[in-house]
């Protein structure tokens, strides 16, 4: 299944059984939710899992990246950037499992993925101080379910790289 145009990306799952934008905006749709949550951009059902991907596609990934700061009055500001960034994603993940849970919905393991147009050395740091607050796995011995099962972060490159089975692109301005 192909879904196309989502945030100036398209994506290919080649083995999706059901595949959707799930913020979506368009109150006339079937898969809009329209409650005060926050969503992730699109859901994948595989015939295993489910995949939630969110999308990021920042002009200044500088404002995120800490090494680039010119004093510590600069590293502050971008560590609180940094800081806001995973929050939000990690709230996006949340409110979507929440959602989906009250559907019914989370009754296979869920893969977080989030494209964002950073270098690698960033999408790692930001793996894993997503990978410690979502949290992934079982992280209390009293918990029967996880909320996640995996937590990836990358580029567009490494998307490619890591998933060819699920192609993804830019869409070119004025085409969808």
């Amino acid at each position: 299944m192909k879904i196309d145009n989502v945030d100036g990306f398209s994506f290919d799952f080649t083995d999706a059984l059901d595949l959707f934008v799930f913020d979506e905006k368009d109150k006339s749709k079937p898969k809009y939710h329209g409650q005060p949550m926050k969503a992730v951009d699109i859901v994948a059902e595989l015939p295993d899992a489910y995949i939630y991907v969110e999308i990021k596609d920042f002009h200044d990934p500088g404002m995120y990246n800490e090494t680039l700061a010119s004093n510590d009055e600069e590293a502050l500001a971008i560590r609180d950037h940094f800081k806001w960034l995973k929050n939000y994603l990690k709230y996006k993940y949340r409110d979507s499992f929440l959602f989906r849970h009250a559907e019914e919905k989370v009754d296979k393991p869920i893969h977080y993925i989030c494209l964002l147009t950073f270098d690698n050395a960033l999408n790692t740091a930001m793996r894993k101080a997503l990978q410690r607050e979502l949290p992934v796995g079982l992280a209390s011995k009293r918990w029967n379910h996880e909320l996640v099962h995996s937590c990836e972060v990358l580029n567009l490159e490494r998307w490619n790289k890591n998933f060819p089975k699920w192609p993804a692109s830019r869409v070119v301005a004025g085409k969808s």
